[in-house]
C-alpha cells in the first residue's frame, strides 16, 4: 500500500510498488541470512536492542529496495555506476534515519 501511495502522488509509474513488492517475496531469504535458521522460532521486533543481527537486515532490505527503485528509474545498464552511487549513498543515509527513528520511538518498559 506505501509504494501504491507513493507512486499515485509522486507520477512514478510503479516504480515503488514493484520495489515494496519484490522485497516483501525476498523478505524470508533476507530473514534467513541476518537471524540464521532459527528465525522462525523467535519473534523478532526490530524495535527491541539494536544487534548486528537487526542492523544487517535493516542494511540489506534497504540497499535492495534502494537499488530495484534506481535500476527501474534509470533502466540503462550503461548507468551501472550511477545506480549503484545512487545505492550506496541513500543506503547509508537511510540506514542511519531508521536506526535513529528505532532508538527515538522505542516504546517504554514496565
Amino acid at each position: 500500500m506505501l509504494g501504491i501511495t507513493l507512486d499515485m502522488f509522486g507520477d512514478t509509474g510503479g516504480i515503488h510498488a514493484t520495489a515494496c513488492l519484490i522485497l516483501a517475496f525476498i523478505r524470508p531469504s533476507i530473514f534467513k541470512f541476518s537471524f540464521g535458521l532459527s528465525y522462525e522460532y523467535q519473534t523478532i521486533k526490530i524495535a527491541e536492542k539494536i544487534s548486528s543481527e537487526r542492523i544487517s537486515f535493516i542494511v540489506i532490505s534497504v540497499f535492495i529496495h534502494h537499488f530495484l527503485i534506481y535500476m527501474l528509474e534509470l533502466l540503462r545498464f550503461g548507468l551501472i555506476l550511477d545506480i549503484f552511487i545512487r545505492t550506496l549513498l541513500n543506503t547509508i543515509f537511510t540506514t542511519i534515519v531508521c536506526i535513529l527513528t528505532i532508538y527515538l520511538i522505542k516504546p517504554s518498559r514496565r
